[in-house]
């Protein structure tokens, strides 16, 4: 796939990212009360407007201080969306910002304080320091904070066609590998 690099209608931001929630209560509760995030607005309807399919939900929306939302929808079932089964629980995530160190550290001991299991804070390569944890509904959500200078970040955007480029090349080079393997076996 080929694409212009001249796109002419950008993408402006995020809007939101919408995941299945079991209870929409209970996820008000974490995103709210304990996140900050204020409940800004609720859809209920008993058809799907995109695809016209029956189905009853609520689709409910927090606010984060940029304007952007994360939204979850309850299908009225108490059912949480089923993890993939190829996939690491650690890779499917959303990550979240932060404006310093001193909040992102008081988000992590508030979050323990409410018996909500925290891995970090974890320093990614100088870039960012984060914390990881799961909502009620098993989302993995990091809460992050950019630590580099805007220099390093300069040289991160400058170096990351080529360093893209040379994951691809190895990535290629591993499963030619291991199909000539395979073949020869």
């Amino acid at each position: 796939m080929t694409i212009a690099s001249n796109n002419p209608r950008p993408v402006r931001g995020l809007h939101h990212f919408a995941w299945r929630c079991k209870d929409a209560e209970e996820t008000r509760q974490f995103y709210e009360d304990l996140l900050g995030m204020p409940l800004v607005h609720v859809i209920q309807n008993d058809h799907v407007p995109s695809t016209g399919e029956h189905c009853p939900y609520a689709h409910i929306f927090f606010r984060m201080l940029d304007g952007s939302f994360i939204a979850f929808f309850d299908l009225g079932d108490n059912t949480a969306a089923l993890p993939s089964p190829n996939t690491p629980s650690w890779v499917n995530h959303i990550a979240l910002r932060v404006a310093s160190r001193d909040d992102l550290h008081a988000m992590k001991a508030r979050i323990e304080s409410h018996g909500v299991d925290v891995v970090g804070v974890t320093d990614h390569d100088g870039y960012i320091e984060s914390i990881y944890f799961f909502d009620p509904n098993g989302l993995r959500l990091e809460l992050t904070v950019e630590v580099a200078s805007a220099e390093v970040v300069a040289g991160f955007a400058r170096d990351a066609h080529e360093a893209l480029a040379g994951w691809t090349h190895l990535k290629r080079s591993s499963s030619s590998s291991a199909e000539s393997e395979r073949k020869s076996s």
